[in-house]
């Protein structure tokens, strides 16, 4: 067992599909002679030349309708949008083609396709370039939207999405990418619309997701030194989403919160609270907390942008919070 970042993991898992099958294709802008913005695909042009790694125009409609066009016909593109700020570009190809081809032709053609996109805050990289709009695709049918959070995560479901024949959406954040963490040797598939319990426990759920999921994992373990017992759900997918396990969860421990780096309203939390309150409401102790981003354009300056980010203080006082609401808190 290795222990590799965030970046090497993506790294290889896509060095390691390519060699596996000659159908996967990288596409995107500046991916092959500058090798990636975030150098997720250097070596890869050398290794497998133009035809494998196509270098494109900064025309993002165009070049993931190209991948559109590229897996109808068979083959497996990876798209690489520099950041998720600019798949609004292309936001036509992916919800009006992407999502929709294999129900409108009937299942006569699928859309074998990956569309790998970091997003998210804390970098000082402005308003526009620092967005979690997750949700805008989570929301589509015909689309998977998967968000791993630590090395081994990105590693197994990158894989299951590129052998996956439908497209999927798969969320990165710039935060994880230097961030280390053990991979097997032997990787296999992640369960696409399967979360998982990383921290079992009896005194609350805690939900996330990427890099949220990461900072739960760290809530959990200094909360653990006052006496309690958190339980920490890694959703690892949005669509399909794994309603179930959250709900287990919640009938456990009888109280939740969740917590996101997009914005509170109309959130992800939103839709996990609802299923909850669905799922679970006979067993809730306490009102679903949300942890999530303050709703505004994200500022420059490094002490507002680290305000309007949430963080391990806000998640471990929305815990307690909830725990001495319904006198558990030790």
């Amino acid at each position: 067992m290795a222990v590799i970042t965030y970046r090497q993991a993506l790294h290889d898992t896509l060095r390691e599909e390519m060699l596996r099958d000659e159908d996967v294709f990288l596409i995107g802008e500046e991916i092959g002679v500058f090798e990636g913005s975030y150098k997720i695909t250097a070596g890869l042009l050398k290794e497998f030349g133009e035809k494998r790694v196509r270098d494109t125009p900064i025309a993002e409609e165009g070049f993931v309708g190209a991948a559109v066009g590229a897996a109808m016909l068979g083959l497996r593109p990876v798209v690489e949008l520099m950041t998720i700020n600019f798949s609004l570009i292309a936001l036509d190809q992916i919800v009006n083609h992407a999502a929709k081809i294999y129900g409108m032709f009937g299942g006569q053609t699928s859309v074998p396709m990956v569309m790998r996109t970091p997003g998210g805050g804390g970098q000082q990289l402005g308003a526009t370039h620092s967005q979690n709009i997750e949700l805008y695709y989570a929301f589509v049918p015909g689309l998977k939207v998967v968000a791993p959070s630590t090395p081994a995560e990105a590693k197994a479901l990158l894989l299951a999405s590129i052998r996956d024949n439908d497209p999927v959406l798969f969320l990165e954040n710039l935060a994880l990418y230097n961030t280390k963490g053990e991979v097997p040797d032997v990787v296999e598939p992640a369960e696409i619309g399967k979360a998982k319990v990383t921290r079992p426990g009896t005194d609350i759920t805690i939900i996330g997701y990427s890099r949220m999921a990461v900072v739960a994992q760290q809530v959990a373990e200094q909360l653990a030194d006052e006496g309690i017992n958190a339980e920490v759900i890694d959703l690892r997918s949005l669509r399909p989403l794994d309603r179930q396990t959250i709900v287990d969860s919640v009938r456990k421990t009888g109280c939740a919160v969740v917590a996101e780096d997009d914005w509170l309203t109309y959130g992800i939390g939103a839709e996990i609270a609802a299923s909850i309150s669905d799922g679970a409401f006979d067993y809730l102790d306490a009102p679903v907390r949300r942890v999530a981003a303050a709703e505004v354009p994200l500022p420059y300056a490094k002490p507002l942008e680290r305000a309007a980010l949430p963080s391990a203080e806000s998640l471990t006082t929305a815990v307690q919070q909830t725990l001495e609401a319904v006198g558990r808190r030790r």
